[in-house]
């Protein structure tokens, strides 16, 4: 399929995204090409488009994929397989397959201990190497999983990438049943996390601004929700009012407010699980936590052996459609307009967005009913 062309999403730099045709790739040892219809966007996306490049490799190629300069971008993503490259077994043309999006070593002592998510050559599909905001995307079959015995449709399972960093990230805090966690935050992380805790037994308080994604949290399993007002008592304040009394503190904003609040909040013997990324240095009281014995857990990305299964699983698990997390499908050339523009200035209405790379106009996910096959 090497000959044929396929639209594409091709990001160059800074605020320049281009709609263009570019070949189909060839599958090559231990590859499948997968013909993608949803693919989710998110604020490492944006923050991309923005202001970046941060994580696309451009002024040297990178040491482990080899790419330099424009890049498709797309790490959240399904496809059907429509080409197999040797060396691939247990995954036939026509499978729906979801993808974990890393790429490992599996030699170094990071990889050796399981810990594939923290490898020393390490790199990710849609950063590094061309992803999924096209019509195919290549991708190794290693990283795949066959979404079929879990009875998914292509539109839900392009929601278990970020359903299983949740989960990493739910598992870094070490949370047991019937503990008490806190999710500062509930975008699209943040609600899956939500939806994730609860279903291991939690007692789930969730906080952010909008009273809106607070119901859907609800709807997601949360307990408890706490609503902060710009101008009005500080969440660390509110959470005091409100008598929790939190085991494990997730916070996933990634905004300066969130962190203080979450140190502030923290009781001794207490876990904090930084989930969002921070962009400046904070200053920490180490004094505090000493004595406190209080813990704080970095998490990152996702183990597929472990992870990846769990969030396929999870999204099964859920009665409801998951079209409150993600109302609709956009076509690529919407992409910019109404994906990663509402994302960069705040006013996005859904929690997570997805693409369909073949659609010429938006349309309704398709959670419960497959997509015909083309």
């Amino acid at each position: 399929m090497g000959s044929k062309m396929m639209r594409a999403a091709v990001y160059h730099g800074a605020r320049d995204i281009r709609i263009t045709e570019v070949a189909v790739p060839t599958p090559e040892h231990g590859d499948l090409l997968l013909e993608i219809h949803a693919v989710g966007i998110c604020g490492t996306d944006a923050q991309e488009y923005n202001s970046g490049p941060h994580l696309h490799p451009f002024k040297e190629p990178h040491p482990v994929t080899g790419h330099m300069g424009p890049v498709i971008p797309g790490h959240e993503f399904t496809g059907r397989v429509v080409g197999i490259g040797p060396g691939v077994d247990g995954i036939k043309a026509g499978d729906v397959v979801a993808s974990g999006a890393g790429l490992s070593c599996g030699m170094c002592w990071q990889c050796r201990r399981g810990r594939t998510n923290i490898c020393e050559r390490y790199a990710t599909v849609g950063f590094q190497r061309d992803g999924a905001l096209a019509q195919y995307c290549l991708v190794p079959a290693a990283i795949c999983l066959p979404v079929k015995t879990y009875g998914l449709t292509e539109d839900t399972a392009a929601l278990a990438q970020p359903m299983a960093i949740a989960v990493h990230s739910m598992r870094r805090g070490r949370l047991t049943e019937g503990e008490t966690a806190i999710i500062i935050g509930v975008g699209g992380i943040g609600a899956f996390l939500t939806f994730a805790c609860a279903q291991h037994g939690a007692e789930v308080v969730v906080a952010d601004l909008d009273a809106g994604r607070l119901a859907i949290a609800e709807a997601l399993g949360a307990t408890q929700t706490i609503q902060v007002e710009q101008a009005g008592p500080d969440l660390a304040t509110l959470v005091t009012q409100a008598g929790v009394n939190p085991a494990v503190i997730y916070e996933v904003s990634g905004t300066a407010s969130g962190f203080t609040a979450a140190m502030n909040i923290l009781p001794s013997g207490g876990r904090l699980v930084a989930v969002g990324l921070q962009h400046a240095a904070r200053e920490i009281d180490l004094r505090t936590q000493t004595l406190a014995e209080r813990e704080i857990i970095g998490t990152n990305a996702l183990i597929l052996r472990d992870d990846l299964p769990e969030a396929l699983r999870l999204l099964a698990a859920r009665d409801d459609s998951w079209r409150d997390i993600a109302p609709i499908a956009l076509p690529l050339d919407e992409l910019v307009s109404e994906g990663l523009l509402p994302i960069i200035e705040g006013r996005s209405g859904r929690i997570k967005t997805l693409v369909d790379p073949w659609t010429e106009e938006r349309r309704e996910t398709m959670m419960f009913e497959s997509l015909p096959v083309r």
